[in-house]
């Protein structure tokens, strides 16, 4: 399994597109990926979005997109100022539409596609400001492995 996910997952293409996406943006975008089996996907995204102080953005305006391959379930989860100004179709469309990449075992895809499209939507809300600056890496965060 892990193996496979490995594969199917290329760290640096995600880097990529979340570099991109925060070009646009005073957003941030982190996507974790946890090897171990995950109950509760929102309430482990919630976890690390603060074990990765992700609420110490200038405008907590940050989105965690936190993957489980070896559970097959997902979330994604935002900042306060997220919440106020997206409300649940955003995160909606977001999720379904990685649902069915990667239901195709497109994992990459998948993730690009969310932070592509979180992306946009983050540069429509919260615009780049000419001081603005990277306030979080844009690594992907492996945690842990898969037995």
């Amino acid at each position: 399994m892990k193996a496979f996910i490995e594969q199917q997952l290329d760290s640096k293409r995600i880097e990529h597109a979340i570099a991109a996406a925060e070009l646009k943006t005073s957003g941030e975008l982190r996507v974790v990926i946890h090897r171990a089996a995950v109950a509760d996907p929102v309430a482990t995204a919630r976890e690390e979005f603060t074990r990765l102080e992700m609420f110490r953005t200038r405008e907590r305006n940050a989105v965690l997109i936190l993957v489980a391959p070896a559970s097959r379930n997902f979330a994604i989860f935002g900042d306060e100022a997220i919440h106020a100004k997206c409300g649940q179709p955003f995160w909606d469309e977001v999720a379904a539409a990685m649902t069915g990449y990667f239901r195709e075992g497109k994992f990459t895809d998948g993730l690009v596609h969310a932070i592509d499209h979180a992306g946009r939507f983050l540069a429509k809300h919260f615009p780049r400001r000419p001081d603005d600056k990277n306030e979080l890496p844009d690594n992907v965060v492996d945690r842990g492995t898969v037995i």
